[in-house]
C-alpha cells in the first residue's frame, strides 16, 4: 500500500514463532529481512490490519501472544496490545510508527507471497547472528524477545 501520509505512518509488525523459530521475509523493496507486517489503511484497525498482512503474506493461522479485554461495550472494540512500539525512519524523510505483536504459529507450513517478498524462512536463535542474514539490532531483539515471551 502506498504511504497515507507524507512524513509518518502507522504499521503492524508481528514476529510469528513455531518450534523455537521466528517467521521473517525478506523485502523486496528494502532488501532486508523483516518480520510480516505492513500499513494500517485507512478504512481499518490494527487488528484488521494484523490479521489482513498475516494472510496476504505467509497464510498462517495464528495466536496472538498479548491481551484483549474479553468483554463488550456498545460502540467500543478491545483491540490487541501491542508488546512494543517503535518509530523508524525509511529511505528518505518517511517514518514509520509501528505497533509490534508477538505471536503463535500452530504450523510451520507458510505460503511464499512472491509478489511481496523475495524469500520467506524461519529462523533459529543462532540464525539470527549469521552475517550472511545482515539482520538490523531492532529486528534482533524483536526476534530474541518472541521467543522468549513464546516459550
Amino acid at each position: 500500500m502506498p504511504h497515507v501520509h507524507d512524513l509518518i505512518d502507522f504499521t503492524v509488525s508481528v514476529f510469528i514463532v513455531n518450534d523455537n523459530r521466528v517467521l521473517l521475509i525478506h523485502h523486496k523493496k528494502l532488501n532486508m529481512w523483516l518480520p510480516i507486517g505492513g500499513h494500517i489503511e485507512l478504512n481499518e484497525d490494527s487488528d484488521q490490519t494484523l490479521f489482513r498482512e498475516i494472510k496476504e503474506e505467509c497464510g498462517l493461522e495464528i495466536e496472538v501472544l498479548s491481551n484483549k479485554p474479553e468483554i463488550t461495550s456498545p460502540g467500543t472494540k478491545f483491540l490487541y496490545t501491542p508488546s512494543f512500539l517503535d518509530i523508524h525512519a525509511l529511505p528518505g524523510d518517511h517514518k514509520h510508527i509501528a505497533l509490534t505483536y508477538f505471536a503463535k504459529s500452530k504450523s510451520d507450513k507458510f505460503i511464499h507471497n512472491k509478489e511481496e517478498h523475495n524469500d520467506i524462512r524461519w529462523f533459529s536463535k543462532e540464525d539470527l547472528e549469521k552475517p550472511e542474514f545482515n539482520l538490523t539490532g531492532a529486528v534482533k531483539f524483536y526476534c530474541k524477545e518472541a521467543l522468549k515471551i513464546s516459550s
